[in-house]
């Protein structure tokens, strides 16, 4: 179902190994802190680099809250991590019902990478659907994300 899939990009001027790193080494400075479950504000959003780890936010409190998992870890090339957040924008414990958030890296030149985001699965998270794929494609899903990103490239 095509409708259940959200797809973006962005141009980076920087070479592939240096985008891919930034983006796993710096998501909590691409993910908005006001993008937060926990019931305190985040210290910091920690991405784990390995297929098999999380990604999640500490609160100012070391409270936690893991809302995606990381599924494949290829650097330079891409990374999968589940979206773990129902359409009530609250965690989702049953497996079966996440998506998916793929992150390919494709350079396009020594010094530009092209990077494709691919939210697919969203059908997944069942009744409801509909408002993950709305936020997630909204502005202030991911292209305020991918622009937050290429923002760290600019300075």
């Amino acid at each position: 179902m095509t409708d259940a899939v959200v797809l973006r990009h962005v141009v980076i001027e920087a070479p592939i190994e240096r985008a891919f790193a930034v983006f796993t080494e710096r998501f909590g400075d691409i993910k908005p802190r006001d993008h937060n479950l926990l019931t305190v504000p985040i210290a910091e959003t920690v991405f784990e680099p390995k297929a098999g780890g999380h990604i999640y936010d500490r609160g100012v409190d070391g409270s936690e809250c893991r809302w995606a998992r990381v599924l494949v870890f290829e650097p330079p090339d891409r990374v999968v991590f589940s979206w773990d957040i129902g359409p009530r924008w609250e965690l989702e414990t049953n497996l079966d019902n996440t998506s998916e958030v793929e992150i390919r890296f494709i350079a396009e030149a020594p010094q530009r990478t092209r990077v494709e985001l691919e939210h697919r699965h969203l059908d997944r998270h069942g009744p409801g659907w509909e408002s993950v794929r709305n936020g997630v494609r909204s502005e202030n899903g991911w292209p305020l994300y991918l622009s937050r990103f290429g923002a760290l490239f600019s300075s």
